[in-house]
């Protein structure tokens, strides 16, 4: 398993699956072309790229090329990264039939191939690995999900960490494991309801 400090950016639910088997980094879904009007994962995409850094890596079909034109154009700050596939010719396992230029996703492209293109493309692999400890219960416990206020809570931390205001619990998640561990996290929410009870 490789770490890469970047989120990287792909177009379906499966390709995300088929990275996460190699590497260990953030991977964001633009659900195809359903990221022209999801202004929240566009929100996300930005901080990415302005904090770590975005690789694009859709597919290399027409589609993928205009999904990765129009990332391109709305990241105006921050470093991107594009990691081309090659074309390759034949049909996904879990499909019916191939796409309709006949060439291949990332979520079927051979492992080795995929590492390759994202050595070719500068991409290196990150020392620092932070242990994944944040779940869905440090979220309970900590008051940021599951209570009355804890929306509001959320709200705090993710506007002190400079992150999009609209998050899901598990988008919060995968962000924060790759900012702090569980105990880092616990001393920050701490603070910040400190703040609140001082006003």
């Amino acid at each position: 398993m490789i770490k890469i400090d970047e989120a990287i950016v792909v177009e379906g639910k499966y390709d995300k699956i088929k990275l996460s088997s190699i590497v260990d980094a953030v991977i964001i879904v633009t659900n195809g072309f359903g990221i022209f009007k999801d202004k929240e994962k566009l929100e996300l995409i930005r901080y990415y790229a302005s904090k770590t850094g975005i690789i694009i890596m859709t597919d290399s079909d027409s589609a993928g090329r205009k999904i990765r034109g129009y990332i391109r154009g709305a990241v105006r700050d921050g470093r991107i990264i594009n990691v081309y596939t090659p074309d390759i010719f034949g049909k996904e396992k879990r499909k019916t039939k191939p796409s309709a230029e006949g060439k291949l996703g990332v979520e079927g492209i051979n492992v080795k191939v995929l590492l390759a293109a994202l050595e070719k493309s500068g991409v290196t692999a990150s020392e620092s690995s932070l242990p994944h400890d944040i779940t869905k219960l440090t979220l309970y416990e900590l008051g940021l999900s599951g209570g009355k206020s804890s929306s509001e809570l959320r709200v705090k931390l993710q506007v002190s960490l400079g992150l999009p205001h609209f998050m899901s619990a598990s988008g919060l998640i995968e962000v924060l494991n790759t900012m702090m561990d569980a105990a880092e996290l616990a001393e920050r929410v701490s603070k910040l309801k400190e703040e609140e009870n001082d006003i």
